[in-house]
């Protein structure tokens, strides 16, 4: 720029597409409006158990047994039907509490897809092939529960990462010091607790926010770029359809809650088994809900999570519509 104002050189701009400008400004703002109730309901909730519940009660009220311990993380989507982006600060601070880290992880995996909002969304759209609905159920569990069991078996470390922000109870009740031990008067112990409330959740907030917003960015950009012809095709090849499908999901990083109706408007041109691995994999990993785990934990266990998932829903995939649609 400095260089053509000193030179006096002409400055040609290209000329911006319309169009596909007014496409991506509503895609990303439908992507962030989307996704920022859940995000707020997550960091309220996440702030409500870190002022009201102890360590303790979470210790004592999470399975021990692996498999019972699979399994109730696998269906506590069915009580608490949060959307991905609201559930992980929510499952860092059940960890952070004594939970342990594969059950939470399990939660994370199977709750978006487990939970009675996205059954009844996918049997709406999908309601001349109710098997699907049944069959994304059915897969998501067991891939969730696959994943849980090889975690516990294998995972040895802490998988947070450990730069995480302080917790703003130190701030409120000092540190070394319980809030619900606390002998201040109780008008001040319930100014402390919604104060504390207020600060773990604008933390939070704006901790998990930055990559909301960067994420849905890159995902209206993709969205924008990408000609919808071209991808009627592809479902002409049986066995890269399940992977582009996956890809397509991860890329199109749209909320369990309405994905499927995205993935019934393509059921002439692809396959189920490509349309369940859809429904499948886009709500457990995702591009926006990827950069928000490698913001809570490590990399590799990021990584680990995301091969996992791709192998095993491409398999079952095959498998559901082998036994289910054949």
């Amino acid at each position: 720029m400095v260089i053509v104002i000193w030179f006096d050189l002409p400055l040609r701009i290209p000329a911006i597409d319309e169009t596909a400008l007014h496409s991506f400004k509503i895609i990303f703002l439908s992507l962030i409006l989307e996704a920022f109730p859940f995000i707020l309901l997550g960091v309220l909730v996440s702030s409500l158990l870190q002022v009201f519940v102890s360590d303790r009660m979470i210790q004592r009220l999470t399975p021990r047994q692996p498999v019972l311990g699979v399994l109730f993380g696998s269906l506590l989507g069915v009580i608490f039907p949060l959307c991905e982006c609201g559930m992980i600060p929510v499952v860092r601070r059940l960890i952070r509490k004594g939970m342990p880290a594969y059950i939470g992880i399990v939660f994370i995996l199977a709750g978006p897809i487990v939970n009675p909002v996205v059954y009844s969304s996918t049997f709406m759209a999908f309601r001349n092939t109710p098997a699907l609905a049944y069959s994304r159920m059915g897969l998501a569990l067991a891939v969730t529960i696959t994943i849980g069991l090889l975690l516990y078996r294998y995972m040895r470390r802490n998988p947070l990462r450990e730069h995480l922000p302080q917790s703003a109870m130190a701030q409120v009740v000092g540190p070394g010091h319980d809030a619900d031990h606390s002998h201040a008067h109780p008008a001040n112990r319930a100014q402390g607790r919604f104060t504390a409330i207020l600060g773990h959740a604008s933390d939070e907030f704006f901790e998990m926010g930055k990559y909301l917003i960067f994420g849905a960015l890159l995902t209206a950009l993709i969205q924008t770029s990408l000609p919808r012809e071209a991808l009627s095709g592809i479902g002409e090849y049986a066995w890269l359809s399940p992977i582009f499908m996956m890809g397509f999901a991860f890329l199109l990083s749209i909320c369990s809650t309405s994905d499927a109706f995205v993935a019934a408007s393509f059921a002439g041109s692809f396959n189920s088994d490509a349309l369940l691995a859809f429904l499948v994999f886009g709500p457990m990993i995702d591009l926006k809900n990827t950069l928000m785990l490698l913001a809570v934990f490590r990399t590799r266990i990021v990584l680990t999570l995301i091969v996992l998932c791709f192998v095993l829903v491409l398999i079952g995939s095959y498998m559901f519509h082998v036994a289910v649609f054949t």
